[in-house]
């Protein structure tokens, strides 16, 4: 196990997504400022999503226990004492506990990597074609763009789906558990055949979420 700080959010962090912070509490400020006096290629820390009404303060059980390490890609100090980071999923994790003797004002997880494999690369090449198609009619439903899905890698197929799909965070971060990218793709395909039937039934479409980049992962 090594550690790592935490940024615990209301949201699950995929391999791959850009995600930009504006960082206003005292103990994520101070965790910015952390970041800052570490060298660019060590500025990482772990998001972990929130149970609904936790705070990661009262124990690990708070968050889910797998989460994605964030790279910070760049970081600003504003005049008001905010910082604001854009950073991207990179890498799994699986949190063990919370390490209470840093003394630092953000919590520190024990955390393990996971691996990301793909599965049996002719089942998830065949998979990864049906779900790309599906998600190219999914993203034209909701008013999205229109051009195939032309992401070569089953993996990184799966956790752009996993972003980009309207989900509540349940099935999203069940999403990021499943143990290789087959997995991850039948899932989706079950949800994305879920997703088409209720538009097809109510003829409405579902709340739509921030607009998200995704990048492909290293």
């Amino acid at each position: 196990m090594q550690p790592l700080p935490l940024f615990p959010l209301p949201s699950v962090l995929v391999p791959g997504l850009v995600l930009p912070l504006n960082v206003f509490e005292p103990r994520y400020r101070a965790l910015a400022r952390h970041l800052l006096d570490t060298p660019p290629e060590r500025r990482v820390f772990g998001v972990v999503a929130l149970r609904p009404g936790r705070d990661v303060r009262q124990g690990a059980d708070a968050v889910h226990e797998v989460g994605c390490t964030a790279v910070v890609r760049d970081i600003t100090e504003l005049d008001d004492g905010r910082f604001e980071m854009v950073t991207s999923g990179a890498l799994r994790f699986r949190l063990h506990g919370l390490d209470d003797t840093t003394g630092t004002p953000w919590a520190t997880g024990l955390v393990t990597p996971l691996e990301d494999p793909e599965g049996d690369p002719d089942e998830a090449a065949a998979l990864g074609a049906r779900v790309a198609a599906a998600f190219t009619a999914y993203r034209a439903r909701l008013g999205g763009a229109e051009d195939a899905v032309g992401v070569t890698s089953p993996r990184v197929l799966s956790h752009l789906v996993t972003a980009g799909m309207v989900l509540p965070l349940p099935e999203r971060q069940a999403l990021l558990e499943q143990p290789d990218a087959v997995a991850r793709l039948r899932a989706q395909l079950r949800l994305l055949a879920r997703e088409e039937a209720l538009l097809d039934a109510t003829g409405a479409l579902p709340q739509t979420g921030p607009d998200l980049s995704f990048a492909t992962p290293n």
